[in-house]
């Protein structure tokens, strides 16, 4: 079920230093939740670093862009350092997150039991509403980045 039209749920989630981040005191502000599968892998970082690259134009139009995962803060924060990324990663290591969005996906990698991110794409209104909802068909799609960024604008 798509979340257009809908408040987008909410969630406090730990950055790369451990400190919690809350949606809800984004409000007043675009904001762009990017979710990822798992750091340090291919796909997810190009993307990661296709939104580093873009994080100039997000910034222009005053949308805030948190990439997420289920990685813990540890993780996230190497893969950030390794890849200059620089804007907040977040951790859903308790996976309430991606449950609440829709885009849980189990067995990641082949590995039973474990769940990751469907890599998905929301941006948000100043009011906290999703106005643009993307999730990948298969796990090696990449978002379309101009659609992103008309999304934020």
């Amino acid at each position: 079920m798509s979340l257009v039209g809908q408040p987008a749920p909410t969630f406090t989630l730990k950055n790369t230093a451990k400190e919690d981040v809350s949606l809800s005191d984004f409000r007043g502000q675009k904001v762009v939740l990017a979710f990822y599968p798992a750091a340090f892998t291919g796909v997810c970082t190009k993307e990661m670093c296709a939104f580093r690259d873009a994080l100039a134009s997000f910034n222009d139009v005053n949308a805030t862009v948190f990439g997420i995962s289920v990685d813990n803060p540890f993780t996230n924060g190497e893969f950030a350092t390794k890849n200059g990324i620089t804007f907040p990663l977040l951790s859903d290591y308790s996976r309430k997150t991606v449950e609440a969005y829709g885009i849980a996906f189990a067995n990641f990698a082949g590995l039973e039991g474990y769940t990751s991110a469907n890599r998905a794409v929301f941006v948000l209104d100043e009011d906290g509403n999703v106005t643009y909802e993307w999730i990948a068909p298969t796990l090696g799609t990449e978002p379309n980045y101009d659609e992103v960024k008309a999304a934020a604008s």
